[in-house]
């Protein structure tokens, strides 16, 4: 462990910094789902927050110097948490591309991919989305069909992706294409396409909660240089796996300090309280409790689990576990704020109801899909039973 004066010297330079660089006008008007949403704030505040943050490296703290990041270590990254926490501070430079495809491109990529795609994400200038499933292609993602056909000095790309997160505002798509017909696994390669060229066509796709955070990509034509090929042809399928583990550390991870605000101390705005000041309904008062016990411990295993990872160099088939776990405590929290609010928790449009009854009825029903993205509850018990307990499929 570091020493203590180190890191309190690093603690007062950042304290330092954000005192004089963030723009209290902004707290509150974080939105952590804008990865998917598209650009939900671009007021010039926020454009200027996001540059400052980008310019000093604090949007990727860990990140190396070279490729647009701090070069912090993991202490003086939670150090640099804290006291952002503390001023009501945020962080708007993240996404999928920031918490996936970055860290799987540091480990395959090639040194002039790495300076061309990693500075631009560090600074928020640009967006990336993910190009895995297809219509016929989900749970066994190794039947995809997008072909890059070898053109020479480039691919020829035809297919359909479906599903991709925040496609249709993204500069560039990351993801799995056929470069062989011949071999299932083998066959695939990880490519990079930029989304804003002739071919490309995206068709957002409603939800069932009001949002459009999705969309469907067809690619019909599109050409893709050699040099966007990241490691070899046909390593696809052993870097698309990578992806996914970061993906799913992302998915159970990265929202925990969020789910690390007191539930009870929401509820107490919302419910009748005893002359004690406590939540009357002793049921919902237990239940509250127990999340809130529930939410720190796994807080608490995040933690652990991304030291281990860091020392590792990588996550883990733990990332499927935390991908769980994670995902139920999202559920639940969501569905106690809609049970709190009463009737008005199950509002959709009109009178009676605030924009907050509002929002927490289309995020209850935004959670119902957490247990299906990023690789099914099933998909992942799976993977646990298999790589950490051993089991294997009855033949």
């Amino acid at each position: 462990m570091a020493d203590a004066e180190p890191i309190e010297q690093f603690r007062a330079e950042a304290r330092e910094w954000l005192e004089g660089n963030w723009i209290p006008e902004l707290k509150g008007r974080h939105n952590p789902m804008g990865m998917v949403d598209g650009p939900t704030d671009m007021s010039e505040d926020m454009v200027q927050w996001r540059k400052r943050l980008g310019e000093r490296g604090f949007g990727t703290p860990t990140w190396p110097s070279e490729y647009g990041g701090a070069g912090l270590t993991q202490e003086e990254a939670a150090v640099l948490d804290e006291e952002m926490r503390r001023i009501g501070a945020y962080n708007p430079i993240g996404g999928l591309a920031v918490g996936m495809f970055a860290p799987t491109l540091m480990e395959f990529g090639s040194e002039e991919q790495k300076l061309k795609w990693l500075p631009p994400l560090s600074d928020g200038s640009m967006r990336g989305c993910q190009g895995y499933s297809e219509p016929g292609a989900g749970s066994d993602l190794a039947s995809l069909q997008s072909f890059a056909e070898d053109k020479g000095d480039h691919y020829l790309v035809n297919g359909q992706k479906t599903w991709q997160s925040g496609g249709q505002w993204a500069d560039f798509c990351f993801g799995l294409f056929r470069t062989d017909k011949s071999h299932k696994h083998e066959g695939i390669s990880f490519l990079i396409i930029e989304m804003d060229q002739p071919g490309v066509e995206t068709r957002p796709i409603k939800l069932i909660s009001g949002k459009s955070p999705f969309c469907e990509t067809f690619f019909t034509d599109v050409k893709v240089p050699k040099e966007n090929l990241v490691g070899e042809e046909g390593n696809g399928w052993t870097i698309g796996k990578r992806l996914l583990q970061f993906e799913r550390s992302g998915i159970g991870g990265g929202g925990a300090r969020s789910l690390m605000k007191s539930l009870s101390e929401e509820a107490k705005q919302l419910v009748a309280l005893d002359e004690d000041g406590k939540i009357a309904d002793k049921e919902l008062r237990q239940e509250i409790v127990e999340y809130d016990m529930r939410a720190r411990n796994f807080f608490g295993t995040v933690v652990r689990a991304q030291i281990e990872a860091k020392a590792r160099g990588g996550p883990s088939a733990t990332s499927s576990a935390l991908k769980n776990i994670g995902a139920a405590l999202v559920q639940k929290r969501s569905e106690l704020l809609v049970e709190m609010r009463g009737m008005e928790g199950y509002g959709w449009e009109g009178e009676g109801f605030t924009d907050e009854d509002l929002a927490a009825t289309r995020d209850w029903l935004w959670h119902r899909a957490v247990t299906i993205y990023g690789g099914s509850e099933e998909i992942q018990n799976n993977i646990l039973a298999k790589r950490v307990l051993g089991m294997r499929d009855h033949q």
